[in-house]
C-alpha cells in the first residue's frame, strides 16, 4: 500500500470510542460465514478467519486473484457505471467535463467503429505502411514519428517524470529513469527457470501474431521478434532488479544538464526535451546510470532498423488494447493468461470505466464522492487518525534500540504527517483536454495531456503539496516520503476496511491497521531515511541505524523461509517495506484501539472478545484466492507478501494475538519470543 516515488495530533478524549451510531447499538462487524473453524486460530489464522470466505467466493475465468480489494472494486465499477451512465444519458455542453467523460465512454464501449474503423487512426498514430526497410525512412520516423509518440505516452528506451527532488523536497526535479522493456523488469529476460523461460516464449507468439494482425509478413514479424528481444534483453541485463531499485540513495544521482550531456554524450538530450515541450532543464536526477549507458551503447551499435522495430512495437503494444477486439484478445492472452492465469477478460464495460476513471479520474471522483462518501465517515476516519498517531508516539518512546535524539526527531516527523482523507480540496482542470469519437485518439489525447500537465504543474516548479497521487475512487492508501503525507482516499473507507455501523474492534483491526500501516512506512527501511520535511538525509545515529539493521534481518530472514509454492520461496527483501509497515501497523493500531476502549471496555460478542475481533478483522482485509501464475508474478514484481502471509507471516511476531487466541508452543505458527520481531 505504498506509493514508491511518491495536523497536529487531536487528544485522545477526543478520539474515544463510539458505542453508538445515533440510538443503534455498533456491531461486531465481523461475519462469521468468513470463518473456517475446521482450522484452529494456530495452525492457520489465515484460514480459520477467512476460509468460509474463500470458498464463498472462487476465482472466476475473469480474476487470477481475488480478495476483499476486488469486492470494494467491483462495487466502486458498478458506482462508477452507474455514475458515467447518467451523465452520458444527458444532454452536455461541448468541451464540458460531463461531455469529455461521455465521449471517452462511448468510444470505448463502441464495438462496431472500433472492429470496422480502427485502422485509421492505427494508421495515422503509426504513420507507417506495412515494414519500412529503407534506411531514409526508419531515419526519419526516430527523427520525427518517435518524439511524437513519446508525447502521447508511449514507452521509449527509457523513462522521464517530474517530481519532488528526494533531497530538496519542496521543489520539483526532472528524473530520468531505465525502462525499455515490454515485460516490466529485468527478470523475466535474464532468468532461466522454466515457468520465466515459459513467459518468454509466450511474449514471442504475442509479438508475432499481433504484428501479423497489423499487415506485417510473418517474415518480418519475426524480424520485429529477434530485434525487441535482443534489445529488451540488453537493457534489462544493464537494468537494476525491483529489490536494488528499492535503495533511495542508490538511485540519487543529481547532475547538472550540461553534466548529463558530457557524462551521457550517446543521447542528443537537447532534441529529446525539446520534443516533449521542455526548455530550460537546469538539472536532473539519472536514477540508474548504467541503464541508460546501455541505451547509448544500443543507439549507437544497432541498426536503424532494428531501433525501428523496437518503437514500433511499443506502439503497437500500447494501442492494442484500444483498437479492434482481436487485437486486444492477443493482449489479453499474454498479459492475462500467459502471465497471470487468467480465463476470460474483463467485460467491455469494466474496460470503459477503467479508461474513463484512468484518464479523467478526478472528474469522476468529483462525481463520486458527491453520491457516496458521506462527511460523518470522513470526521470518523480523521479521530482513528489522530488516535493511531497518539500511538505510535508512544510506540516510539518505550523503544530501547532508539536512542532519546532519535526518538526525538522521529516524534517531530510524526507530528509533521500531512494527512489526507477521502477527497483533494482542490481538484483538476480538464478545459484543455479534448476528447472526440475515436477510442484510441482519445487515449492518445489523454496521455498527452498528463505529460503536459506533468510539465506545466511541475517543471521548474514548487511542489505542490495538495496534489493527490490516487483517485478518491481509489481502493487503496498511501505514503508518500517527499511530502510526509499518508493519504485515505474514499474508495477504501468502505467494509472491509471502514464500517461505520462496527464497533472499535472492527474498525482498528481493519483500516486501524491500514493508517498504521502507512504511517509505519515513515518509519520503514526505506521512509526511515527521509527527514520530516520530505528530504532524503540521514538523521539516525550509527548506533540507532545499526540496532535497526539488527531488528529488520529478523523480519528479512524469516520472509525469506516462507515457501509460497513448492521450491518458490517469497523474496524478503523486495516485501521488506511492507512487511515492516504491516507489523508496525498491527503494533500501533492494537495499542490505539486499547487506548481508545480503556475506559469504556467493548464486550464479547458472538464469543470472541473484542481482541480476537480486532485480529479477525484484520485477517479478513487479506481474504483471497489466486492462481499459481499470480503468485509467481507477484514473488518476481510485488514489494507486498501475498495475502496469506500478510497473515500467517505477521501474527506469529504479535504478542497479542498470542494472548488474545492463547497460542502455546504446541500450535503450527507459534514463534519462541526470542525469534520474533521487535521493531514497533
Amino acid at each position: 500500500m505504498k506509493l514508491l516515488r511518491l495536523m497536529s495530533i487531536m487528544t485522545l478524549a477526543a478520539a474515544a470510542a463510539a458505542c453508538t451510531t445515533g440510538n443503534k447499538p455498533l456491531a461486531s462487524g465481523i461475519d462469521l460465514a468468513n470463518m473456517d473453524t475446521t482450522y484452529q486460530p494456530g495452525q492457520s489464522f489465515y484460514m480459520y478467519a477467512t476460509g468460509g470466505w474463500q470458498k464463498a467466493n472462487p476465482l472466476t475465468a475473469e480474476y487470477s486473484r481475488y480478495g476483499s480489494f476486488d469486492v470494494l472494486q467491483e462495487n466502486n465499477n458498478k458506482q462508477l457505471r452507474e455514475l458515467i451512465e447518467g451523465v452520458t444519458a444527458q444532454e452536455n455542453a461541448p468541451g464540458s467535463v460531463a461531455q469529455k467523460i461521455a465521449s471517452l465512454y462511448r468510444s470505448a464501449m463502441d464495438s462496431v467503429n472500433l472492429n470496422e474503423h480502427y485502422w485509421g487512426a492505427l494508421e495515422e498514430f503509426l504513420l507507417c505502411d506495412g515494414y519500412q526497410s529503407s534506411r531514409d525512412i526508419t531515419e526519419q520516423w526516430l527523427r520525427d514519428v518517435w518524439p511524437r509518440m513519446q508525447r502521447q505516452g508511449v514507452p521509449g528506451l527509457f523513462g522521464m517524470y517530474i517530481s519532488a527532488d528526494e533531497k530538496d523536497s519542496k521543489n520539483n526535479l526532472v528524473s530520468i529513469y531505465q525502462g525499455g522493456l515490454t515485460l516490466g523488469q529485468k527478470d523475466y529476460y535474464v532468468d532461466e527457470d522454466p515457468e520465466t523461460q515459459r513467459i518468454r516464449e509466450a511474449y514471442e507468439t504475442y509479438v508475432v501474431a499481433l504484428c501479423q494482425h497489423q499487415g506485417f509478413s510473418e517474415k518480418d514479424a519475426r524480424r520485429i521478434w529477434a530485434d525487441v528481444i535482443r534489445i529488451e534483453t540488453r537493457l534489462a541485463r544493464a537494468s537494476k532488479s525491483m529489490t536494488e531499485l528499492r535503495d533511495p540513495e542508490a538511485n540519487y544521482n543529481k547532475i547538472s544538464y550540461e553534466e548529463l550531456k558530457q557524462q551521457f554524450p550517446g543521447i542528443d538530450w537537447d532534441a529529446y526535451f525539446q520534443n516533449i515541450g521542455m526548455e530550460g532543464v537546469r538539472e536532473v536526477c539519472m536514477g540508474q546510470p548504467a541503464a541508460i549507458h546501455e541505451v547509448e551503447a544500443v543507439l549507437k551499435e544497432e541498426p536503424v532498423e532494428a531501433l525501428q522495430n523496437v518503437y514500433l512495437w511499443h506502439a503497437l503494444n500500447m494501442a492494442s488494447s484500444y483498437i479492434d477486439d482481436e487485437s486486444r484478445a492477443m493482449n489479453f492472452a499474454f498479459y492475462g493468461t500467459a502471465m497471470s492465469g487468467k480465463q476470460e477478460d474483463r467485460p467491455r464495460w469494466k474496460r470503459a470505466v477503467s479508461s474513463v476513471e484512468g484518464a479523467l479520474g478526478e472528474a469522476l471522483g468529483q462525481l463520486y464522492v458527491e453520491r457516496f462518501f458521506p462527511p460523518a465517515a470522513k470526521e470518523r476516519m480523521e479521530r482513528l487518525v489522530a488516535n493511531l498517531q497518539v500511538a505510535l508516539g508512544e510506540r516510539i518512546a518505550v523503544q530501547d534500540w532508539m536512542s532519546d535524539e532519535t526518538k526525538k526527531v522521529a516524534q517531530d516527523k510524526l507530528d509533521a504527517f500531512y494527512v489526507k482523507v477521502g477527497y483533494p480540496n482542490k481538484w483538476k482542470d480538464y478545459s484543455t483536454l479534448e476528447i472526440g469519437d475515436s477510442y484510441l485518439r482519445n487515449i492518445l489525447a489523454c496521455n498527452e495531456w498528463e505529460i503536459q500537465e506533468m510539465i506545466r504543474t511541475k517543471f521548474n516548479k514548487p511542489v505542490d503539496r495538495d496534489e493527490w497521487y490516487m483517485t478518491p475512487q481509489t481502493v487503496n492508501a498511501y505514503y508518500n516520503p517527499t511530502t510526509n503525507e499518508i493519504c485515505f482516499p474514499a474508495g477504501i473507507l468502505q467494509p472491509p476496511f471502514f464500517d461505520m455501523e462496527a464497533d472499535d474492534a472492527f474498525n482498528y483491526g481493519a483500516i486501524g491497521v491500514v493508517i498504521g500501516h502507512e504511517m509505519t512506512h515513515g518509519f520503514d527501511d526505506q521512509g526511515s531515511q527521509y527527514d520530516k520535511e520530505g528530504n532524503l538525509r540521514r538523521w539516525w545515529s550509527d548506533e540507532d541505524r545499526q540496532r535497526f539493521e539488527e531488528r529488520i534481518q529478523v523480519m528479512r530472514a524469516f520472509h525469506d523461509s516462507i515457501e509460497v509454492l513448492p521450491g518458490l520461496h517469497a523474496n524478503g527483501s523486495l516485501t521488506l517495506g511492507e512487511n515492516m509497515a504491516d507489523h508496525g501497523g498491527l503494533m500501533v493500531s492494537f495499542q490505539a484501539f486499547k487506548n481508545a476502549t480503556k475506559d469504556a471496555p467493548l464486550p464479547v460478542i458472538d464469543g470472541f472478545t473484542p481482541e480476537q475481533r480486532f485480529f479477525l478483522a484484520y485477517a479478513n482485509v487479506w481474504g483471497q484466492n489466486i492462481r499459481d501464475e499470480e503468485i509467481r508474478k507477484r514473488v518476481k514484481s510485488d514489494p507486498h507478501e501475498l495475502g496469506k502471509w500478510r497473515v500467517d507471516g505477521q501474527l506469529p511476531h504479535i504478542d497479542a494475538w498470542y494472548d488474545a487466541f492463547g497460542i502455546t508452543e504446541q500450535d503450527p505458527m507459534f514463534v519462541p519470543k526470542a525469534e520474533r520481531v521487535t521493531i514497533w
